[in-house]
């Protein structure tokens, strides 16, 4: 490709259902599991989880990520969804119609696997494909687990929490620093990312000040396919927790940057039954979603993945 070099972002997450519909959140399942249909029993919990908090709000808020990145680098940026619409292709083919030359694709996960991230990788290839000449020059970005203003957000959601709290609950507070489960099985093969995970939580605890007995890493939303999944879950510290004197509860993901069923469901509404019915007093941090510190993470990390690609001659 010719010409002035024009330079952009992809931001890319799973996705969501098109509607509180069961047929459609039937349709975004199968897709998450590779075509495999679920079990009605799945759908129906689904079904009623989505319901339970009005729909999922990723989408959206990916969009105003964009917007303020867009901001932020004076660049063109686009979203992608792996599972639903918006996708991938349709998020690349929008930067190839506004002129990008080169594209930062990042995945909206701070901590990065092949394994488990390969899918994005995939899809932007067979979008170059059917490109053709009109493609740009993709690079996607890796780990970006350790970004300083990434873990300056976190750690500045758990100090405004910790802040929040009466002087007898700061005395007596856990902090659950969580990350989605995985299979074991899955786990066992990704040694490295799950390196990245327990690196992210230790940086964000100093940052935030915590000492060692008021936090742990611990796994959330582990998924309803057989097998064994991550431990411990949250649910399993809660008790344990309460007998050891705790008083209350904060939960603090370290993978997810924005509201959507894992923080809203699982968290807000799965967590806090877990912990009220301990005992606890339960709260969670406030999501980043366009948390400025987020943003500037982003855009560091987009400016460090494309600072090697040769710039284009002017036309």
């Amino acid at each position: 490709m010719t010409g002035r070099e024009h330079r952009a972002v992809l931001l890319m997450t799973y996705g969501s259902p098109a509607s509180l519909e069961r047929d459609d959140i039937e349709s975004y399942l199968a897709r998450v599991r590779g075509g495999r249909t679920p079990g009605p029993e799945v759908v129906d919990e689904f079904t009623r989880r989505y319901r339970t908090i009005g729909g999922s709000q990723l989408i959206g808020i990916t969009r105003s990520q964009a917007l303020a990145l867009s901001r932020a680098l004076c660049w063109s940026v686009e979203v992608g969804m792996r599972f639903s619409e918006p996708s991938i292709g349709d998020g690349l083919r929008g930067l190839v119609d506004a002129g990008a030359t080169t594209v930062a694709a990042i995945v909206l996960s701070p901590q990065f696997s092949p394994l488990l991230m390969g899918g994005y990788a995939r899809n932007l290839a067979r979008t170059v494909d059917e490109l053709g000449e009109r493609a740009p020059e993709v690079v996607v970005a890796g780990a970006w687990h350790d970004e300083p203003a990434f873990v300056r957000a976190l750690a500045g959601r758990i100090e405004a929490a910790l802040a929040g709290l009466r002087p007898e609950e700061r005395q007596a507070v856990r902090v659950l620093l969580t990350a989605h489960s995985l299979p074991r099985r899955v786990a066992d093969e990704e040694p490295g990312y799950l390196a990245q995970l327990h690196s992210t939580a230790g940086s964000v605890a100093a940052r935030a000040g915590l000492r060692d007995r008021e936090w742990t890493f611990c796994w959330q939303s582990a998924g309803h396919e057989p097998g064994d999944w991550m431990k411990p879950d949250f649910a399993d510290l809660m008790p344990e927790i309460a007998a050891s004197g705790g008083r209350t509860v904060l939960v603090a993901p370290v993978q997810f940057l924005a509201d959507h069923l894992e923080i809203l469901y699982d968290v807000e509404i799965g967590a806090r039954e877990q912990a009220e019915r301990c005992g606890l007093t339960f709260r969670r941090i406030a999501s980043l979603n366009t948390d400025p510190d987020l943003i500037e993470a982003l855009a560091a990390v987009a400016r460090r993945t494309l600072q090697a690609v040769k710039p284009h001659d002017p036309a």
